[in-house]
């Protein structure tokens, strides 16, 4: 009986330190990062914590530093950035890097990230699509279409293709 009481009793202070080490990674997380200050400041720490979780993730990082980017700390954004193109970013990542500075109307630094993409991944008719969008919206239309025949020739009944058309066709903003 001794050691049934014993080793529950050792189950019991193990199962104690497991709870007390997740509650001490749970330490700031929550509402309570945010909860009761003032917006730039839940907003800062926000974005501290995203950056934390966002670990090696690169869309989550960049994701993370196109709040910085557009909210107006770009000298944190741009470390952000660098951190994922100075491995081996991927096609999405340019991308997603030149969506942030189209957004900005840096239309430079966004054609250069689209180019990398395009280069990265000749193949990736999302891509044209996408790109073929924003030189139609930057007033390059004949670019644009070069780039959306090229995605829709491969993929003729692809809606996302043609709903990015559309989009800047009309001036609508790309859905996210």
């Amino acid at each position: 009986m001794k050691r049934i009481s014993l080793a529950a009793i050792a189950a019991g202070f193990m199962a104690l330190g497991v709870a007390v080490v997740f509650a001490a990674k749970q330490v700031g997380s929550g509402i309570q990062v945010i909860q009761g200050k003032p917006n730039k400041e839940a907003g800062l720490a926000a974005l501290a914590e995203a950056e934390h979780l966002a670990g090696s993730g690169s869309w989550e990082i960049i994701a993370v530093g196109r709040v910085y980017y557009l909210s107006g700390d770009k000298a944190k954004a741009q470390t952000l950035f660098d951190r994922v193109t100075s491995g081996k970013p991927g096609a999405s990542d340019w991308l997603r890097l030149g969506e942030v500075y189209a957004e900005t109307g840096e239309n430079a630094k966004a054609e250069e990230c689209f180019q990398k993409a395009l280069a990265l991944d000749p193949k990736d008719d999302s891509g044209q699509a996408e790109v073929g969008a924003w030189y139609i919206r930057i007033g390059q239309r004949a670019k644009g279409e070069e780039l959306l025949a090229k995605a829709l020739q491969k993929h003729p009944d692809e809606v996302w293709d043609y709903v990015r058309a559309a989009e800047a066709l009309l001036g609508v903003a790309p859905g996210r």
